[in-house]
């Protein structure tokens, strides 16, 4: 019978997190965590009552998590995509691409805040239907969000070769796109991996960072600003649980298709 090793590093990745989450929740269902902060349960509702909310408004909560787990990825995709291109323009003919990639930086230092509302009213004329154009904006957001990380780590796994690797094709006489193809492309998917570990959490967040001030109301980010607006602070904090889920979720769905592609090749 195959013995089960656990080692240092898989009780500080995996139990001292979910000991700590356990302790946090029996705190705040004990209202431990209530007199620690000077909250009382309306502002900060304990856990059953949350349960108790997103399970009798079940249907309602998934069709805004719908809405935002769509938009996330859309913004996710293009804005990878759109990065990776970049990057392999970058990496091909530096003299045209290295601007592309850097005008893409300084725009993705604009805060979310700031370049959400001014979506919402370029796309004002995009569609006669506020569902759609509601959401190309926020689409829009997030792919801003999305194309910096990817652009510059896909920049490093294109221009990081091994030494004397690009030598040796050119030893060989490969073109450029050859050596694109053979090296710089397989050499580059850890770098893809490494920038969507931090573009999925990004997209959760500037998906519903955009909602706040889009047209069309829905999505979590969107139930979250109304509820706080009319007091409704136990709903509030369903949509916040919900929110950190998709997430989190989102996020070990990456981490299995990561171990799954690489094989040992991530980046450390």
């Amino acid at each position: 019978m195959k013995k089960i090793h656990i080692t240092n590093d898989s009780v500080k990745t995996v139990l001292y997190p979910l000991v700590f989450g356990i302790i946090l929740v029996v705190l705040w269902q004990t209202q431990v965590l209530h007199r620690l902060l000077g909250a009382d349960t309306f502002t900060l509702p304990l856990p059953s009552r949350i349960g108790s909310i997103i399970a009798d408004n079940f249907g309602v909560i998934m069709l805004n998590v719908k809405a935002t787990v769509f938009v996330a990825l859309s913004g996710l995709l293009l804005g990878s995509l759109f990065g990776f291109i970049l990057a392999a323009i970058a990496a091909l003919s530096p003299h045209w691409g290295m601007g592309g990639l850097t005008i893409a930086t300084a725009f993705n230092a604009v805060p979310i805040v700031a370049v959400a509302p001014i979506f919402t009213n370029l796309t004002k004329d995009f569609s006669s239907d506020p569902n759609v154009r509601s959401m190309f904006a926020k689409t829009l957001v997030v792919m801003i969000t999305c194309t910096v990380s990817m652009g510059i780590n896909a920049y490093r796994g294109f221009t990081e070769l091994k030494p004397f690797s690009l030598d040796l094709m050119k030893s060989y006489a490969a073109g450029k796109w050859t050596a694109f193809f053979k090296l710089r492309l397989p050499n580059c998917v850890p770098y893809i991996f490494t920038a969507l570990r931090i573009s999925v959490p990004g997209c959760v967040i500037s998906a519903m960072v955009s909602e706040y001030f889009a047209e069309y109301i829905v999505g979590v980010g969107r139930q979250i600003r109304e509820s706080i607006v009319l007091a409704q602070y136990s709903t509030a904090w369903a949509y916040i649980v919900v929110a950190c889920l998709v997430g989190v979720g989102m996020y070990v769905i990456l981490l299995f298709f990561e171990h799954l592609l690489l094989k040992g090749r991530r980046i450390k």
